[in-house]
């Protein structure tokens, strides 16, 4: 019979070798391509000596192709839950050192489990992904694997927040787990996502192109959408995990932590001098943004994709707020496709988990031409339309400058639902500009005048006089209050302050059909 000791010595062996993973010169590999091993990157992410480790000692079940002779501990997925900055999360954490990081039948109960008890809990999820695809040597009990998790992604929607970090490959159907979640990050040089490779593009188009141009983190940041933020390193990409968790609560029946916050410095002179006296000038919102928001809160979401909206995390009053602004550095802040796509996910994401929302205004329009229209703005539009108006959080609205036409009205008006709505003095609440408003009205009278551009001049100011202002708004209702650019801070601090405890009573349904 054994004895303790031997007993005691079996768990350390096992111990041993499920911490080694595909081995040392598999580690060496990773270290060479500037990647940290999955365990590294874990205990990287958690606070020191909080994570606990669940599955260590599973192995795989398979038996063709030589596999019986291949068995690693923990099967190439690190899963377990922990700590970050003091708060519960779950992580898994797949080891390229372990047959490339492929998924198989038990690497996918293992994330399975893992989630199972995050969502039981209420607790975020945060995936570390860094894996070759499907094991191939298992067929459809990988494909199946894999539909398991994406179930999960589905149920978890919503209830906790999901993050995934792509840090390597991320090929087939390994990528719908990410793209379910609600943020994804990626490692610059070394991730990469595609549905199919390079190799098979070829074949299919006959187009030659790298994986980096297919798939890597420049382009998902700038073209498809897909990475919300990219990192430099592996360091960097955890260090933005950690961040972005810090804006977030725990679980839809949760709201986000509150700093300690003293309230002294709410006048701010600096916004009173950002946007230009001339309408046609650009000026950059992101200095509105800093102008309002607590000292250093901001959190881009999103920064390199459809740039002419901004959104992400700051603070105010040391709460944590999501943030929409049009950003007239770029196509003049028009709407168009994809920035309503982005704020119209984002505005979703903040509404699933309790996060007020600022919605800063300056926006001249909707983007025309055959390129939207064939695309789709109606549609696209309309998710942003929707996406505020299904909005329940504390919703407040300040126009900077212009609000034109239909986009006035998807921009978190009073009509669709927002609680307030400020308005700067040099605010233009119009269904257009001045120039081509005159232009319809004035067709006639402008035609026949003796000098028509003068007459088109005069009929413009006489426009701007009457409508470029946000007082008929204001007459109304639409807008609450026309305040003075540095009161913004003080008063967007009392009305979240004030919506604190709003609560909306939404009608019986089973969920609502977004255009999609």
């Amino acid at each position: 019979m054994n004895s303790k000791e031997d007993k005691i010595n079996k768990l350390n062996e096992r111990i041993a070798l499920a911490h080694l993973g595909g081995g040392k010169k598999r580690i060496e590999k990773q270290h060479q391509k500037k990647k940290l091993t999955a365990r590294e990157r874990v205990n990287y992410l958690m606070d020191e000596g909080s994570f606990e480790e669940i599955g260590m000692l599973v192995t795989h079940r398979t038996s063709d192709f030589g596999m019986e002779n291949e068995l690693y501990y923990g099967d190439g997925v690190v899963t377990g839950y922990g700590t970050v900055n003091g708060r519960l999360v779950y992580v898994y954490a797949q080891d390229f050192t372990v047959f490339g990081g492929a998924l198989s039948e038990t690497h996918a109960e293992k994330i399975c489990k893992i989630m199972d008890l995050a969502v039981k809990v209420g607790a975020p999820i945060i995936g570390l992904n860094d894996s070759g695809g499907a094991r191939i040597q298992e067929g459809v009990r990988s494909l199946g694997g894999y539909a398991d998790i994406f179930y999960r992604n589905v149920q978890a929607s919503g209830v906790v927040p999901q993050i995934s970090a792509i840090m390597g490959p991320c090929a087939g159907g390994a990528v719908y787990s990410p793209a379910m979640t609600d943020f994804t990050i990626m490692v610059e040089n070394t991730s990469y996502m595609f549905v199919t490779g390079p190799n098979v593009v070829k074949t299919v188009t006959n187009e030659e192109v790298s994986s980096e141009d297919l798939g890597g983190a420049f382009t998902h940041a700038s073209k498809s959408g897909v990475a919300h933020k990219t990192s430099a390193n592996d360091v960097e990409c955890l260090e933005d995990v950690k961040k972005l968790i810090s804006y977030l609560p725990q679980n839809n029946t949760e709201t986000p932590q509150k700093l300690e916050f003293n309230l002294n410095d709410e006048i701010r002179d600096v916004l009173a001098d950002i946007v230009p006296d001339n309408p046609n000038k650009p000026y950059d919102m992101h200095h509105v943004i800093k102008g309002i928001i607590d000292d250093e809160s901001f959190y881009e979401i999103h920064k390199d994709y459809a740039e002419n909206i901004i959104v992400g995390f700051g603070r105010l009053g040391g709460r944590s707020i999501g943030i929409v602004a049009n950003q007239p550095m770029f196509l003049a802040g028009v709407l168009d496709v994809n920035s309503s796509k982005k704020a119209a996910r984002f505005t979703r994401f903040c509404d699933c988990f309790n996060i007020p929302l600022l919605v800063l205004v300056d926006v001249p329009g909707f983007l025309p031409g055959t390129d939207q229209e064939w695309n789709g703005i109606i549609v696209h539009g309309a998710k942003l339309l929707y996406a505020l108006s299904e909005a329940t959080v504390p919703r407040v609205t300040v126009i900077t400058r212009k609000a034109y036409g239909g986009a006035y009205d998807v921009m978190n008006s009073k009509h669709i639902g927002a609680d307030i709505n400020f308005a700067w003095p040099g605010a233009e609440i119009a269904v257009m500009g001045a120039k081509g408003a005159s232009e319809i009205i004035f067709k006639k009278e402008i035609a026949s005048a003796e000098n028509p551009e003068g007459k088109l001049a005069e009929k413009e100011a006489e426009y701007a006089e009457k409508f470029a202002n946000p007082y008929k708004a204001a007459q109304r209702g639409f807008i609450d209050e026309v305040i003075l650019p540095k009161e913004t801070r003080r008063k967007l601090i009392k009305a979240f302050s004030m919506l604190e405890d709003k609560h909306v009573e939404k009608p019986k349904r089973k969920h609502g059909n977004i255009p999609l």
